[in-house]
């Protein structure tokens, strides 16, 4: 499928790791079944992640003074398309990767580099993101969770939900308010270091239609944390969560999350004697919308390893790629439905309620369709 996709080259250097990459992963993936794989970047495995650290997949975008890679962030690209392609079970790294530890690199001090980056490449400190809350959702700017100063660092006090993983990380970036009020807004918003067995947090998981705890409630009940707990300057925190989400709103997972339903469908097609024509042209029309996004995602990433923070950009990548997510389980369930002459397996159709039930999410993960869309009509000047 990559290959259809391919409009937008990589370099030579980065495209030559793919054949390495499906390699490993042909090894690792051999016998899971397409409904388990199409969880990948929500399939839990911390083995299969310390797996990827000992091969230096992690961090490979990262400096080798931290513990990664040095590689540039095409490499990145090309690592993270085959993982997601063929649904490898990515989740317990994530985070930690892809936002942790370049948000540290940039904001953090050179203590919080040291410890944490290192041990997030070698795929053994996982993190979670601390952001939304109830009455806020996608409205980061309205957060009310509230760290007070002491003598000795913070106390912090609120509650945090929807947190991807919050019971099987270690340690949460937490965007709080420092000083102000929820009506200051951006004014008064910091991040802090929250070790997540610290005393005062409890973790409750939230279990999602599909049977799977993905997110989380988070509750901090005066919960101590040292001076060293802060991230970059005090006030600074909406600066930095705007770094921080250009990196997660513009990757390959946002146009991935259904390509395993999607080539396993074609798949089921390919076997047909004489396909539908129908489904044959509505197999093109996705292939063809995911080539166009995947060519502006490439181009993020370009910006991203640059030193950019394209947040007008990322957040179009990530609202139309959700929109197609969402549409291809429908479209296919469709087609399905509407050839009398075909039945489909039980392994595609399974792998199909599995993305539909859990699709909904898409549009809520990374910032909801109507603040992404606010931000990019004020990113082009219109509001």
């Amino acid at each position: 499928m990559i290959e259809t996709l391919s409009l937008q080259p990589l370099p030579l250097q980065a495209e030559a790791l793919r054949a390495e990459v499906r390699n490993f992963l042909d090894e690792k993936l051999r016998g899971v079944p397409p409904e388990r794989r199409a969880r990948s970047w929500l399939g839990f495995d911390a083995d299969f992640s310390r797996a990827l650290g000992e091969r230096g997949w992690i961090g490979m975008a990262l400096p080798q003074e931290y513990g990664g890679g040095g590689r540039d962030a095409f490499a990145r690209f090309v690592l993270v398309e085959e993982l997601l392609a063929q649904g490898a079970p990515v989740s317990a790294h994530w985070i930690a990767e892809r936002q942790s530890a370049p948000m540290l690199l940039r904001f953090g001090t050179e203590a919080q580099k040291r410890f944490f980056v290192p041990r997030v490449c070698k795929g053994e400190l996982f993190f979670c993101i601390g952001m939304s809350e109830p009455q806020s959702g996608s409205d980061l700017a309205s957060v009310g969770t509230r760290a007070t100063p002491t003598q000795d660092g913070w106390r912090l006090k609120g509650q945090k939900i929807w947190t991807t993983n919050a019971d099987h990380s270690h340690w949460m970036i937490a965007l709080v308010r420092t000083s102000g009020t929820p009506a200051d807004r951006q004014v008064g918003l910091s991040q802090l270091l929250v070790d997540m067995k610290a005393p005062g947090v409890t973790v409750r998981p939230i279990q999602d239609l599909t049977g799977d705890r993905h997110f989380s409630e988070v509750f901090f009940d005066d919960v101590e944390l040292p001076h060293e707990a802060l991230i970059g300057d005090e006030g600074s925190g909406w600066k930095q969560v705007n770094a921080e989400l250009a990196l997660e709103r513009s990757g390959p997972e946002r146009l991935y999350s259904s390509m395993v339903l999607l080539d396993t469908w074609i798949d089921h097609l390919r076997q047909m004697q004489a396909p539908d024509e129908q489904a044959l042209a509505l197999a093109g029309r996705m292939v063809g919308h995911l080539a166009s996004l995947r060519s502006m995602s490439v181009a993020v990433t370009a910006r991203i390893g640059a030193g950019g923070s394209p947040m007008t950009e990322a957040s179009l990548v990530k609202d139309l790629g959700t929109e197609l997510e969402q549409y291809i389980p429908i479209a296919i369930a469709d087609a399905i439905a509407s050839d009398t002459r075909h039945v489909a397996s039980p392994a595609l159709m399974r792998t199909l309620a599995y993305v539909t039930q859990f699709a909904p999410t898409f549009s809520l993960r990374g910032g909801t369709r109507e603040v992404l869309r606010g931000l990019i009509a004020r990113g082009l000047g219109l509001r």
